[in-house]
């Protein structure tokens, strides 16, 4: 028997505390950072529809199996609204990025999430980041910026308007998440919003790209990996720090996204570390540190 789900929101245990929140949160954006690798090496090329809906409807159906807790009332149409802005929309968006930008590139214009969501929370939660959380957030951007100032080549056009689209889209859903609350835990939301999204992305997938002949061994662990630990392990993480932390913190700890990514592209693609994008790491990773401590001496 499925459930319907209270509209009572969900508290904060005993235990948490603002570090641990905000540790636990930080392994969702370093997931995503490592995503870009695995769908550089893992998955089939130049599918960015099927990448999203792969990584979207197995994780979710998985979910709402478990949880057995369907949306009520008011909660369909915000769930239908989250579910398009972090998962219909944002995953399409990012894997026409990642398939056109080097992975660390990709990521880098996420350093612009914090300061969207800064902006998009004074009409819609009515609250103003400090000065000095702002200007955490503007060394943040700053640092992940020069991270990618020794580009061999001009990045491609269509990948900066998709990611940078895919970064306004889920700071959006930060500021709506924040706002809305939730009435479920966060692995349960996790499952709404997926296969949501997932299903309005099968159907588009199917007309726009079809299935490949074969599925190698390789993109079968790719699939595997990023949709349960870069998606269903993520996301749940994700929504959770939205709910117990304040907007601009959650949306700093995106940061790690493109710090891993970076690394990973070290790590696993060969791609070198210059000495100005070193500097810009280390900016962006004392930045982030810096107003994370701020945010929760603020909130």
């Amino acid at each position: 028997m499925v459930a319907v789900a209270t509209l009572a929101p969900e508290a904060p245990s005993r235990e948490s505390t603002p570090l641990r929140d905000a540790l636990l949160t930080a392994i969702a954006p370093a997931s995503f950072g490592t995503v870009y690798v695995a769908t550089t090496l893992l998955l089939p090329p130049d599918r960015p529809l099927l990448a999203a809906a792969a990584r979207a409807l197995p994780a979710g159906l998985l979910i709402l199996a478990f949880t057995r807790t369907l949306p009520r009332g008011t909660w369909w149409w915000k769930t239908m609204a989250l579910g398009m802005l972090n998962v219909g929309a944002f995953f399409p968006l990012l894997f026409v990025a990642v398939y056109r930008l080097p992975g660390g590139l990709a990521a880098t214009f996420g350093a612009l999430q914090p300061l969207i969501v800064a902006a998009l929370a004074v009409p819609l939660l009515k609250t103003r980041t400090p000065r000095a959380v702002l200007l955490a957030c503007v060394a943040v951007a700053a640092g992940v910026a020069l991270m990618t100032t020794t580009a061999a080549t001009m990045p491609d056009p269509v990948g900066i308007a998709a990611m940078l689209s895919a970064t306004s889209l889920m700071g959006l859903a930060i500021v709506l998440g924040k706002k809305w609350g939730s009435p479920v835990p966060a692995l349960t939301m996790t499952g709404w919003q997926l296969t949501i999204g997932g299903l309005a992305l099968t159907p588009l997938t199917l007309a726009v790209e079809g299935l490949p002949t074969t599925f190698t061994a390789a993109n079968l662990i790719g699939f595997a990996y990023v949709g349960l630990i870069g998606t269903a392990l993520a996301y749940t993480l994700w929504f959770r720090g939205v709910q117990r932390l304040a907007p601009t913190s959650t949306s700093l700890l995106s940061t790690a996204n493109p710090l891993v990514a970076t690394l990973a592209g070290f790590a696993f693609l060969g791609q070198t570390l210059t000495p100005w994008q070193i500097t810009g790491f280390t900016i962006a990773l004392v930045a982030l540190v810096v107003g994370q401590s701020m945010n929760r001496s603020t909130k």
